[in-house]
């Protein structure tokens, strides 16, 4: 089976004002000839990973990461809501700062690797700019409908019924009756709260729910999300609780009704049988709607992927590679 690539190091980086007082750091890496691919990361709120690169064959590839919005080490941080508040951060701005890089590196045409948060923002970048797409490879497929969010801060509590008590108590009881995006929103509140141990306190609740989502997959930490830096989890949960609270400021169902947007655009989706916390159908409808999409479901695997999903992953993307971007 095919396996990462050695680790690399950036060639070259930088910080790209997008406006709104932000600052997006990028970084690119591998051949400066090579074909354009950006990795779009997930959460909302993770920021991206070294780790990234090595899935590319940096003989082929002119790979480019990005911080999104208010992460990693974009610049002003959430992680302390004086420094940043969330006006200017949406799917839509970050579209926009998308299509900012991709001009500041002067790129026609990229492909488009992610997962998780990261396949909504590439499905929904795709459909708005598909002539600045050359392929797309995602693993993990969401498209933050509501009721993907409604399921995973809801449905599937009936598998973790003690972990989610937990949950609904870190939020005021008159939160808990409102159902799920009542109580990602009380959690948004939160986590901007000026007192740093009530966001504190609430992120620390936040990761251990998703955690417990997570708890019954093999691959992995057992506590990919607790086991974050400080700064970076603080980070995350204030993003991606805000992001939720609002449906990504996308229409219900509108990345499946728009995938006809992408004929012409070649797609592999993979995708674990096992991701209890993003079910498998979002990915079989999403498959179905894309004329050009080829779906994987692998059997060994849930939302944390497993080596068959990265060998998956450096199958799809070094079978990109022989393609021009241009073509």
């Amino acid at each position: 089976m095919p396996e990462r690539y050695p680790s690399i190091e950036p060639y070259d980086h930088g910080m790209l004002d997008v406006g709104d007082g932000q600052l997006v750091y990028w970084e690119v890496c591998g051949n400066p000839r090579g074909k354009p691919a950006v990795v779009v990361h997930g959460g909302p709120g993770s920021g991206c990973t070294p780790g990234a690169r090595t899935l590319f064959d940096p003989e082929r590839y002119r790979i480019v990461l990005f911080d999104q919005r208010g992460c990693g080490r974009s610049t002003p941080h959430v992680a302390d809501p004086a420094a940043a508040d969330m006006r200017h951060n949406t799917t839509h701005h970050l579209i926009a700062d998308m299509e900012r890089l991709r001009e500041h590196l002067a790129v026609d045409r990229w492909l488009l690797f992610g997962g998780s948060w990261g396949s909504t923002l590439i499905l929904a970048y795709a459909q708005e700019h598909p002539e600045r797409v050359s392929e797309i490879v995602i693993s993990g497929v969401t498209t933050t409908r509501r009721v993907e969010i409604d399921w995973l801060y809801g449905g599937v509590s009936r598998f973790f019924p003690a972990a989610y008590e937990r949950f609904l108590a870190g939020v005021p009881e008159e939160a808990r009756g409102g159902g799920p995006r009542e109580v990602i929103a009380a959690y948004a509140r939160l986590t901007d709260d000026p007192d740093p141990e009530v966001r504190a306190r609430a992120t620390a609740d936040w990761c251990a729910w998703e955690d417990a989502v997570l708890s019954m997959e093999p691959s992995g930490s057992a506590t990919p999300y607790a086991d974050r830096p400080t700064a970076g989890r603080l980070a995350l949960v204030r993003i991606a609780s805000h992001y939720f609270a609002e449906g990504a400021w996308l229409e219900e169902g509108a990345l499946l009704r728009g995938a006809h947007r992408l004929a012409g655009v070649p797609g592999v989706l993979i995708h674990g049988r096992h991701d209890v916390s993003g079910p498998v159908d979002t990915a079989w409808h999403l498959a179905k709607a894309w004329p050009d999409a080829k779906l994987i479901v692998v059997d060994d695997a849930g939302h944390k992927g497993s080596a068959t999903v990265t060998s998956e992953i450096v199958t799809a993307l070094n079978a990109f590679a022989q393609e021009p971007a241009d073509a």
